[in-house]
């Protein structure tokens, strides 16, 4: 059993750019609107913004915390809220 590989040839690239052409002729509507779809598809995956978003949602917890009464003996609740404990978010700041 052999694999065969596709190669972009001049011929193959010149049929797509008739098909193109073709469909511009005919059907310009259908054919911008395609084309506005695959871009629509395309564009998040290849956007910065997705990669800060990401970022963002990873820091912000799914729970929030409700307030408890420190007994003193948990030393990983902040006393107050606005005690700089847990993830260091400078990162946010700074973009």
């Amino acid at each position: 059993m052999s694999t065969r590989w596709v190669e972009t040839t001049e011929d193959n690239m010149a049929g797509i750019a008739a098909f193109l052409k073709n469909a511009w002729n005919k059907e310009p509507v259908i054919l911008a609107s395609c084309a506005i779809g695959l871009i629509g598809f395309a564009l998040p995956l290849i956007s910065p913004i997705t990669k800060y978003t990401g970022m963002i949602n990873s820091s912000v917890p799914y729970n929030y915390p409700v307030p408890v009464r420190d007994d003193g003996n948990m030393p990983d609740v902040p006393a107050h809220p606005s005690e700089p404990k847990g993830n260091n978010l400078e990162w946010l700041k700074n973009l």
